[in-house]
C-alpha cells in the first residue's frame, strides 16, 4: 500500500512539471506571432529574374514584368523569384538582364502615358466649358465649335508646335449639342450666384417685352442689387410670353420666378417700366399688382421713353417737311436699281456718303440720323430726282424748305444727344433729373435766342441767310414751346427737393420737405460736420458714398438707397433685346434663348471649377 502512493505521487509530481512546461512552450509560440516577419529588399539582381518592386499598403512587393503579377512580401528571395520565371514564364529562362531592362522602361513609359491620358480629359472638359463661354457671348450658333473654331485651333497649333501637339486638341468635346449642354449648366450657375445674392438684398427691377423675328413676344428682366459695397446689374431672366402681354400675364411670370427661387417681395424697392397701359396702369396695370405685393415699391416711367415722346412733339408744317424727307428716301432705297445709280452719282460728285439712311420710328435716335444725311446729300438728292423727272426734286432746290430741314436736323440731333446722355449702366434717378432739368432750361434759352433773332445756338441754322431764318422764326419758336409744354407733362415728377440731402449731405440749411426724423436730421448734421466724410463725397461716387456709410450710419444708407437704387430707364432692357434680335435670327428661329442670353450678356462670372466637378470627363469620341 505505501508502494502504491508513493508512486501515485511520483506520477502526479511528473504530470504538474508537464503541464507546466507545455504552459511556457504555448507562450513562447504566441510571442513569436506577433512579432512583425522581417521581409527582405528588393536588389536589383532581382531584374535578372524578370520582377522590379511596387509599393503596396507600405509593403514592398514584386511584381512580374513578364505578367505583372505582384507575388507576397516573403517571396522576396532568389529562390522563390527564379521559381516563379522556370514554372511560369520557362521560355524566357536564360535572357540576359538587358532584356528585362528593356521590359521596365517600357513599363515606366506605359505608367507614364496612363497618366497622361487620365489628365487629358478633365482639362480637355474645362476646355470645352470655356469654349462653350465663348460662342455663348459671341450670340453664335452651336455649330461653330466643330465647324471653325477647332479646326482653326488645330490649324494655329500645328503651325507653331507641331502635329502631335495640334492631335490632342481633338480630344475637347465640341459637339453642338455638348456645347449646347455646356451652355445650360453655365446659365443654370450664373442663376444660382444671382437668386442667392438677391434673397438676402434689396433690389429693384426693370421690365419691358417685345417680339422677336420669330413673332416671339419675351418679357424680359433686369436687376439692380446691393452686394457688399457695390451695386450690380445683371440680367433676371427672359421669358417667353404664351398669351396675351396683359398686366395679370406679366405679373404671373415675375411671380412665379420670384416663387420658384425663394426670392422675398418685400425686397424689391422699386420698379421700371414704359408707359404702356398693361405695365403703368393705376388700376390693373403691372405698377398696382406689384404695390399690392409690397405697397413702399417706387415705380417709375422710363425716362427713354418718355424723351422719346417728347421729341415726336412737331408742327404740322415741320411734320409735313419730314413726311417729304422720308418719301423721297423710300423712293430711292426701296429700288436696288435706284439706289445703285444714285451711290454711282455720289461717287461721281465726290460727295463723302453714297447711300441714305431708312428711317425707323421704333428707334428713338434715327430721326436725327436720317435728316441728317439727307441735308448733306441735298445736291445729290436734287439732281438725281431731277434725272429721274421727280417733282420732289425741286424741293432740295427751295430754300425755304432747306432752311425748316436744317432746323430740324439741329434740334433733333440736340434731343439725341440728350436721349444718349441718359443711357448706360449705373443711371439713378437724381442723375436723370438733373438732365432733363438742364434740358429744359436749354429750351427756353433757345426759344430766347429765336425771338431775338440769335442762333448761334444752331450752328447749321446759322449757316443759313437770315432772310429765310426771319420768314420762319416763328415757326420754329412755337416748336421750342411745343416741346416746354411735352416736357412739362412727362417730366412733371421730377421735383426732387426733398431728396436734396442724399445729392449733398453738407448743405448747409436745414428743411422740413426733407421727411427726416428729429434722430435721422441729428445724424445727417453729424454726418455733415465730419470732413473726412467730405473729403470722401468728392472722391467717389453718389452710390458708392451712401453704400460706405451703410454701417456708421445705417438710417440715412438706407433711405438714400431707396432713391438711388430703383432704376431711372429700362436701357438694359433694350439692349437685351438687341441681343436677343442678334442671336435669334431667322436661321435660329427655334431657339430657346433665355439660357444663352443670360450666358450672353451676364456680368457674373461663370464658376468653372465648380461645373468641372460636376461633370464626368470624357474625351472627344
Amino acid at each position: 500500500m505505501d508502494k502504491f502512493l508513493i508512486g501515485y505521487k511520483r506520477k502526479s509530481t511528473n504530470n504538474e512539471d508537464s503541464d507546466v512546461g507545455t504552459s511556457s512552450g504555448n507562450t513562447s509560440h504566441k510571442e513569436q506571432e506577433g512579432r512583425t516577419p522581417k521581409t527582405r529588399k528588393y536588389d536589383l539582381s532581382y531584374l535578372s529574374f524578370g520582377f522590379t518592386n511596387i509599393i503596396n499598403d507600405n509593403v514592398e512587393k514584386p511584381m512580374c514584368l513578364l505578367c505583372s503579377k505582384v507575388l507576397a512580401a516573403d517571396s522576396m528571395r532568389p529562390g522563390k523569384l527564379k521559381r516563379h520565371l522556370e514554372t511560369i514564364h520557362s521560355e524566357y529562362v536564360g535572357k540576359p538582364q538587358e532584356f528585362f531592362q528593356r521590359k521596365l522602361d517600357e513599363l515606366s513609359k506605359n505608367k507614364q502615358n496612363f497618366k497622361k491620358i487620365v489628365h487629358i480629359p478633365s482639362n480637355a472638359l474645362l476646355a470645352s466649358y470655356l469654349v462653350s463661354y465663348r460662342i455663348a457671348q459671341c450670340k453664335k450658333p452651336h455649330t461653330i465649335a466643330e465647324t471653325l473654331v477647332l479646326p482653326a485651333a488645330i490649324d494655329m497649333v500645328k503651325t507653331m508646335f507641331g502635329q502631335s501637339y495640334a492631335n490632342q486638341l481633338r480630344q475637347i468635346p465640341l459637339a453642338d449639342n455638348t456645347i449646347g449642354r455646356r451652355i445650360d449648366d453655365i446659365s443654370e450657375d450664373l442663376c444660382d450666384q444671382l437668386v442667392s445674392r438677391m434673397r438676402t438684398s434689396k433690389f429693384a427691377i426693370q421690365v419691358d417685352e417685345a417680339t422677336d423675328v420669330a413673332k416671339d413676344a419675351h418679357l424680359i428682366a433686369y436687376v439692380r442689387y446691393v452686394d457688399d459695397t457695390n451695386i450690380i446689374e445683371d440680367i433676371l431672366f427672359c421669358k417667353p410670353i404664351p398669351d396675351r402681354a396683359t398686366s395679370n400675364e406679366i405679373f404671373k411670370i415675375i411671380d412665379r420666378f420670384f416663387n420658384e427661387n425663394d426670392i422675398m417681395w418685400n425686397n424689391c424697392i422699386g420698379l421700371c417700366t414704359d408707359g404702356a397701359q398693361s405695365m403703368a396702369g393705376h388700376k390693373t396695370g403691372l405698377q398696382t399688382l406689384v404695390k399690392m405685393k409690397t405697397p413702399e415699391v417706387l415705380w417709375k416711367h422710363c425716362m427713354l421713353h418718355r424723351a422719346a415722346l417728347v421729341s415726336k412733339t412737331i408742327s404740322e408744317e415741320l411734320n409735313n417737311v419730314f413726311a417729304k424727307v422720308t418719301k423721297v428716301i423710300n423712293y430711292i432705297k426701296n429700288s436696288p436699281l435706284k439706289a445703285r445709280l444714285f451711290a454711282k452719282l455720289c461717287e461721281d460728285m465726290r460727295a463723302n456718303y453714297t447711300s441714305l439712311l431708312y428711317y425707323c420710328e421704333v428707334r428713338w435716335l434715327s430721326r436725327a440720323k436720317v435728316i441728317q444725311r439727307v441735308l448733306e446729300l441735298k445736291e445729290e438728292i436734287a439732281m438725281f430726282l431731277e434725272e429721274n423727272h421727280n417733282e420732289d426734286g425741286n424741293m432740295f432746290r427751295d430754300d425755304n424748305f432747306i432752311v425748316k430741314l436744317t432746323y430740324l436736323v439741329d434740334i433733333f440731333e440736340k434731343l439725341s444727344v440728350l436721349n444718349k446722355s441718359m443711357q448706360g449702366p449705373q443711371m439713378h434717378l437724381l442723375i436723370q433729373k438733373d438732365k432733363v432739368k438742364a434740358f429744359i432750361k436749354k429750351v427756353e434759352l433757345w426759344k430766347s435766342n429765336l425771338q431775338k433773332n440769335k442762333i448761334d445756338m444752331f450752328p447749321r441754322l446759322n449757316l443759313c441767310a437770315r432772310d429765310n431764318i426771319e420768314a420762319n422764326k416763328n415757326l420754329f419758336v412755337e416748336h421750342l414751346n411745343g416741346l416746354l409744354l411735352q416736357f412739362s407733362n412727362y417730366f412733371g415728377d421730377l421735383d426732387f427737393t426733398k431728396f436734396a440731402w442724399i445729392q449733398n449731405p453738407f448743405i448747409d440749411e436745414e428743411d422740413d420737405e426733407f421727411g427726416l426724423t428729429s434722430i435721422e436730421k441729428e445724424k445727417l448734421i453729424e454726418l455733415s460736420c465730419d470732413t473726412t466724410l467730405k473729403h470722401k463725397f468728392q472722391t467717389v461716387s453718389l452710390v458708392q458714398f451712401w453704400l460706405n456709410l451703410h454701417t456708421e450710419y445705417n438710417t440715412l444708407s438706407n433711405k438714400a438707397l431707396k432713391v438711388l437704387l430703383p432704376f431711372a430707364t429700362s436701357y438694359l432692357c433694350e439692349t437685351g433685346f438687341s441681343a436677343l434680335a442678334a442671336m435669334k435670327s431667322k436661321y435660329r428661329a427655334r431657339l430657346v434663348v433665355e439660357k444663352e442670353l443670360r450666358v450672353a450678356i451676364s456680368s457674373q462670372t461663370p464658376r468653372f471649377d465648380k461645373l468641372c466637378a460636376n461633370r464626368q470627363a470624357h474625351p472627344s469620341h
